[in-house]
């Protein structure tokens, strides 16, 4: 099928989804889209269980959408742009010293912590996995989604610090979950020996602080060009180039999108907006990015809902799964309790605020992509990609929908 011809549907469909939920179950979009979603998903598949022919050019065609591609390479950095663009740059910088520890101190040791956690689990059911394969794992599902945060955790009245602490370390921390990743996966491919501690650190500096990097020189040039013209039109048109160019640059240069993105949004939002653009270029801009994040969030969750319909879910491994589900968020909370304590005396932070960022780090659309995107000869991605369907299932729906309740019981 067409691109044109998939993308159309998928719009069609999230914007039915859409009128559904604000007219009848007024949820968070998010959530109720993706609710929707996986509905929708189960009918499909019960549908086809009686009458195979009736939907099944509709279920090949979402089987065969490359859904990590589709979130890793296009949407994210769309979504982190946006995000990073209406974050409070001067808040952030106030609390830049946490975000920096826990988006990287508490990525790696979350992704220790879960991958031992996991290692240990599957032995109890007889499933003797390699500790190499459960670190992968645990890089993939440590990193709280920017997506599913910024969706949710932002209308649920979280105290300002907090919240930027939150925002700010989701948006960082997927690049260095990919980062991770992708170091992890490579050793497994190449073996220890031929990628080493030297191949580590290449990849982190060139893969991490090359987006950083990156960011600052695309932020500029956004900057640069604005600066000459005032016409709220075409700088709408050099914001929308400049994430797309540096999208498809970053990715030659092999540095990370999502942490230039990151860095791009941020100085477009504070700099750039308080310095190169008028006030009607500036509205336009936010509102443009807004509808955005808002088109593009949907889309995503309602494709998250959908993808169900090709994933063969084992009932052992649901089963494990549930059990897992404490003992990350019990890993989630260790990790940021480990780095809260050593440096407890800089940050302007308390133990109530390392409860609500455990609750509040959601997992979602990232996480499912990178498990997605494992090749058919890596050994247990069927298992991995149920258990990191439960894992975001239950962040959306658990987490994302008691974020307030939890709010209101630690701050009342």
């Amino acid at each position: 099928m067409a691109i044109y011809n998939i993308v159309s549907i998928l719009v069609v469909i999230t914007a039915f989804f859409a009128f559904i939920n604000t007219k009848f179950l007024k949820l968070p979009n998010t959530i109720g889209l993706m609710l929707i979603a996986m509905v929708f998903s189960i009918s499909c598949g019960f549908i086809n269980y009686l009458k195979p022919s009736l939907i099944e050019p509709f279920i090949k065609t979402i089987a065969d959408l490359d859904f990590s591609a589709i979130v890793i390479n296009v949407l994210l950095s769309f979504l982190l742009f946006a995000g990073a663009l209406h974050t409070d740059f001067n808040l952030l910088k106030a609390q830049k010293t946490s975000v920096i520890l826990f988006s990287i101190v508490g990525v790696l040791l979350s992704t220790f912590i879960i991958g031992g956690v996991l290692h240990n689990v599957l032995q109890l059911f007889s499933l003797n996995i390699p500790f190499l394969y459960c670190l992968l794992f645990g890089s993939f599902i440590s990193p709280t989604d920017p997506i599913a945060v910024l969706g949710i955790l932002t209308k649920a009245n979280v105290p300002k610090n907090l919240e930027i602490n939150i925002v700010g370390e989701s948006l960082f921390n997927d690049g260095i979950g990919v980062v991770i990743f992708i170091a992890i996966l490579s050793i497994i491919n190449n073996g220890i020996h031929d990628f080493g501690t030297i191949g580590i650190i290449k990849l982190f500096t060139l893969e991490a602080l090359g987006g950083i990097a990156f960011g600052l020189v695309l932020g500029y040039a956004i900057y640069f060009l604005m600066k000459q013209i005032d016409d709220y039109e075409t700088e709408v048109i050099i914001s929308l180039g400049g994430v797309m160019g540096g999208s498809l640059l970053a990715y030659y240069l092999h540095v990370s999108a999502p942490l230039a993105m990151v860095v791009a949004g941020l100085m477009t939002g504070d700099k750039t907006k308080k310095i190169a653009m008028s006030d009607t270029t500036a509205l336009y801009v936010d509102k443009f990015w807004h509808l955005i994040d808002v088109l593009l969030n949907a889309l995503l969750f309602v494709l998250m809902g959908l993808k169900v319909l090709s994933i063969h879910f084992d009932l052992k491994h649901i089963g494990i799964s549930l059990l897992l589900i404490p003992l990350f968020l019990l890993a989630r909370y260790t990790s940021l309790l480990i780095p809260f304590r050593i440096a407890k005396r800089i940050l302007s932070l308390n133990y109530k605020d390392i409860i609500l960022m455990t609750w509040g780090g959601l997992r979602g659309g990232l996480s499912i992509a990178m498990v997605l995107s494992l090749t058919e000869n890596i050994p247990y991605k069927n298992m991995f990609t149920t258990f990191t369907f439960m894992i975001v299932l239950f962040s959306i729906f658990v987490q994302g929908l008691t974020v307030n309740k939890i709010v209101k019981a630690l701050y009342k």
